[in-house]
C-alpha cells in the first residue's frame, strides 16, 4: 500500500481497468450481472478503505481479487446457480485470472475483452442496445451518460440494459467464425464509434473531452480490423477516429471550445493524419460506406492548410451521397452545415427545415445561422433554447458567448 490520495488512482482504475476487469469476471463465470455487481461493489468497497489503508501496490489486481470474493458471497447465496457453476471450481479460477492481472495484463486480458465485445455484438441484441450494453460493460461508460447519447432517460437506459444482460444468458463467451464473425463485426464497430464519441463529445458534465475513452475506441477499432483486414467500413472507421482524435489539442484552449474553423492547425497530431490517409487511400474511389464517407469528409479538412482553402462543394457532394445510405437527422444537421458554407446560410437554413432533433445542436446551428443573416431576435430565441438543453459544461459556455455577443 501507498499513502497517497487515491482519487486520481481510483478514477484511472475506473476509466482505464473497468472493461479488463469485466471480461475476466466474465470469462469465468459466463454471467455479466455477476460480473458488473461484483466489479461496481469492488470500486465502493475501494472508495471506503483506500483512504483509511492507502491506494495498494496493485489495484487493478486488489479490485478483481476485491470483486472475486463478492461474487463467491453471492454464489454461495443462490442455490440455483451454486448448482450450474460449483463455487470452488469459480473460486480457483478466479484466483488464477487475479495472478494473471497481477503478472502481467497484456495479451490473454486484450483477448478476453474482445470475447466480451463479441458477446455484447450478439444478434439477440438489437444494434443500439447492444452498442449501449458494450458501452457499459466494456467501456464502464454509466448509464446517465449512455442515456444522453441515445437521447433518453436515465431510467429507460437502466432497464434497457438490464434487458440485454438477461438476454445474453447462457449465450457462449466466444469469438465466432465465418459470417456469424462478419455480422458481430459490424455490431462491434457501431459499438466502437460510439465509445469514441462518448470520449470525443462527452455528453454531459465538465469536460469536453475523454482521451482515454476516445483512446480505447480506437484500440478496439484496431482489433476489428486485425479481424477482418480490408474492408472499406472498417477501414473507414479507424479513418475517421484518427482524423477526429488529431484534433484534439487544439479543441480546448484554457477550458474553452475552439470551432473547427478556429483552431489552431498546427496544433492537430500530423502523425495520426498521415496514418488516416494511409488507411482510406486505397478506398477513395471506391463505393462509400457511411464510415468511409464520413472519414473521406474529414479528411478534406485535414488537406486544407486553412479553413478558407476548404472544398465545401465537395464535403457536401459527400454528404448528399451519406444521405443516400444512411439518412438521419444528424447527418442532415452536419449536411445543412456544409450547405451554409458552401451556399451561404440562407441556404443552411433551408436545409434545416422540417428537421427535427432533441437535444441542443439544432438550435444551436439554427441560431448561429440565423444570426449570420441579420435575424438577430429569432437567433437569440434558438441559442436560449440551445443554452438551457446543453448538458457538456465548455458547449454551453460557448452557446452561451455566442448569446451575450448577440445582446451586446
Amino acid at each position: 500500500m501507498t499513502a497517497e490520495d487515491p482519487g486520481p488512482a481510483l478514477e484511472q482504475a475506473w476509466r482505464e481497468q473497468w472493461g479488463r476487469l469485466t471480461a475476466l469476471l466474465v470469462g469465468q463465470l459466463r454471467r455479466l450481472d455477476l460480473a458488473e455487481d461484483g466489479l461496481a461493489d469492488a470500486f465502493e468497497a475501494a472508495a471506503r478503505t483506500w483512504p483509511r489503508d492507502g491506494v495498494p501496490d496493485n489495484p487493478p489486481a486488489w479490485l478483481l481479487t476485491s470483486a472475486r470474493r463478492r461474487v463467491l458471497d453471492r454464489l454461495r447465496g443462490e442455490a440455483v446457480a451454486a448448482k450450474k457453476l460449483p463455487v470452488l471450481v469459480v473460486e480457483a479460477g478466479l484466483q488464477e485470472e487475479a495472478q494473471l492481472v497481477m503478472a502481467d495484463a497484456g495479451e490473454p486480458v486484450r483477448d478476453e475483452r474482445l470475447r466480451l465485445v463479441m458477446l455484447c455484438a450478439h444478434p439477440a441484441l438489437s444494434r443500439e442496445n447492444a452498442a449501449a450494453l458494450t458501452l457499459r460493460m466494456v467501456m464502464g461508460v454509466s448509464t446517465a451518460d449512455i442515456a444522453r447519447l441515445f437521447l433518453m432517460p436515465t431510467a429507460t437506459m437502466a432497464a434497457r440494459l438490464t434487458r440485454s444482460r438477461k438476454s445474453l444468458a447462457g449465450e457462449r463467451f466466444e469469438v465466432p467464425l465465418g459470417p456469424a464473425l462478419a455480422a458481430r463485426v459490424g455490431r462491434a464497430a457501431d459499438v466502437a464509434y460510439l465509445s469514441f464519441t462518448a470520449g470525443y463529445a462527452a455528453p454531459s458534465g465538465a469536460e469536453l473531452l475523454r482521451t482515454d475513452l476516445a483512446v480505447e475506441a480506437i484500440r478496439l477499432a484496431r482489433l476489428l480490423r486485425e479481424l477482418l483486414p480490408g474492408r472499406p467500413d472498417l477501414d473507414g472507421l479507424l479513418g475517421l477516429m484518427l482524423l477526429q482524435h488529431s484534433r484534439r489539442d487544439a479543441r480546448l484552449v484554457d477550458g474553452r471550445l475552439v470551432l473547427l474553423p478556429d483552431q489552431d492547425r498546427s496544433r492537430w497530431h500530423s502523425a495520426e493524419i498521415s496514418e488516416a490517409f494511409a488507411v482510406l487511400r486505397p478506398h477513395v474511389t471506391a463505393p462509400g460506406t457511411p464510415y468511409l464517407l464520413q472519414a473521406l469528409i474529414a479528411a478534406e479538412h485535414a488537406i486544407s492548410p486553412h479553413p478558407e482553402a476548404t472544398d465545401w462543394p465537395r464535403i457536401v457532394q459527400r454528404y448528399d451521397e451519406l444521405v443516400a445510405l444512411a439518412d438521419s437527422p444528424v447527418v442532415r444537421l452536419n449536411r445543412a452545415v456544409a450547405v451554409s458554407e458552401a451556399d451561404g446560410p440562407l441556404a443552411g437554413l433551408r436545409a434545416l427545415d422540417g428537421l427535427e432533433l432533441p437535444g441542443h445542436r439544432l438550435p444551436g446551428v439554427r441560431g448561429e445561422l440565423l444570426a449570420r443573416v441579420g435575424r438577430t431576435d429569432e437567433a437569440r430565441t434558438e441559442l436560449t433554447r440551445a443554452v438551457d438543453l446543453c448538458d457538456n459544461d465548455p458547449e454551453r459556455a460557448h452557446l452561451a458567448d455566442r448569446l451575450a455577443a448577440l445582446e451586446g
